[in-house]
């Protein structure tokens, strides 16, 4: 069995694990004990958060340790939203957020605040002027997500970032960028933003870890009360394994960048070549992310191709890991204007660094076969 479902999660670096066993056999000690066994393990955490902040081009003390992007998106999001309430209640986000960035923001709406969604054009974009008209004397906080986790879209991140600090430099910048590092340069300074989140499972490090970079000055509510761990943001005793582990893929991954988006490119650019010979098949991912190739069968539903897939060698994902057992069509492709047809019937195909020629030889084959042979079984029933 072949797996493209990379932007779902990844398989963690071998050296990741050993480093995670390692860490769990010999450093078990609390890193807030005073003892020379927490002392050893504070010691570890503040490499990791050095290497980390080293590898995004920020301080250390920028890094606040999470559990993964939900926990930073919804610390970013509802930190910055309670602390900064009484200069306004007004967010601006986009119709395509990722879940744990729509969803929070929708909750903050029964709490009293307003949020702008913006649209998208057909390709998933939103424009720097669209960001910068929606934003009010009582706007708070701008939240946009580097690369979209179904589509690969790109937003224009610079060009927004320059906008908001020259135009509102009171108003917060948070981007969602899971699915863009390891895959594209990231830029954090350059695109003036004061909060970004990442995961460590989608570049091949542990799950149930993650980061939230901090921009100094900046404040947060904080979600979870108790200890005073990072900087008092984020009670609980910190997962030191785990963590070291993220630390280590956050580098290799980093290190990798160039070499791996250039291969990943060529992968995409295939399949993207092969996807537009099928007719019944719609292209909704363009050249940008170098690891997503999203298309619609439209009228077949996508789990009926996913599994034609699966029984042909292949593992791909019909949406965002975290929506994908919904029935309802994509939100993310109505948004872009798509039928609820082609809604209903989107695939999503993701790669990783580890994939090779032979690799995509069978996807190619295995998706022109399942595409075959659900055209037959729906002649045959016509």
């Amino acid at each position: 069995m072949r797996y493209f479902d990379y932007a779902a999660t990844t398989p963690p670096f071998e050296e990741v694990i050993t480093t995670i066993a390692e860490v769990m056999r010999r450093h078990y000690g609390n890193p807030s004990s005073m003892h020379r066994f927490g002392e050893d393990a504070d010691k570890l955490l503040k490499r990791s958060r050095e290497v980390c902040a080293a590898a995004l081009g920020v301080h250390p003390a920028e890094i606040v340790f999470t559990s993964g992007a939900t926990e930073s998106n919804n610390l970013a999001i509802k930190g910055a939203a309670i602390q900064y309430q009484a200069r306004g209640k007004h967010i601006v986000t986009v119709s395509t957020e990722h879940p744990s960035v729509y969803e929070a923001c929708k909750q903050l709406t029964d709490l009293g605040f307003e949020v702008t969604f913006l649209p998208v054009d057909a390709q998933g974009h939103v424009s720097t002027e669209q960001v910068c008209d929606a934003v009010r004397q009582d706007t708070i906080l701008v939240s946009i997500m580097h690369v979209n986790n179904e589509t690969g879209r790109v937003q224009p991140l610079h060009d927004i970032g320059a906008a908001l600090k020259k135009q509102f430099p009171r108003v917060l910048f948070h981007v969602d960028g899971v699915q863009g590092y390891g895959k594209l340069p990231v830029d954090i300074r350059g695109w003036q933003a004061d909060l970004y989140s990442l995961s460590a499972h989608k570049l091949r490090g542990p799950k149930g870890a993650g980061l939230l970079f901090v921009r100094e000055g900046v404040k947060l509510f904080p979600l979870l009360s108790g200890g005073s761990q990072e900087q008092g943001l984020r009670a609980g005793t910190e997962n030191v394994p785990l963590l070291v582990g993220m630390s280590k893929a956050v580098r290799l991954a980093g290190e990798r960048q160039a070499e791996t988006a250039r291969r990943m490119t060529e992968w995409r650019d295939r399949v993207v070549a092969e996807v537009k010979t099928i007719p019944q098949l719609r292209l909704n991912s363009g050249e940008e992310a170098p690891h997503i190739v999203h298309f619609s069968y439209p009228g077949m539903k996508a789990e009926v191709l996913l599994h034609t897939l699966e029984q042909l060698g292949v593992a791909v994902s019909t949406r965002s890991a975290c929506s994908s057992k919904l029935a309802e069509p994509s939100r993310v492709l109505l948004a872009m204007g798509r039928s609820e047809l082609e809604a209903s019937g989107g695939i999503r195909i993701s790669f990783g660094d580890e994939h090779t020629e032979q690799d995509i030889d069978e996807l190619i084959l295995a998706l022109r076969q399942a595409v075959a042979k659900l055209e037959s079984l729906e002649r045959w029933k016509h």
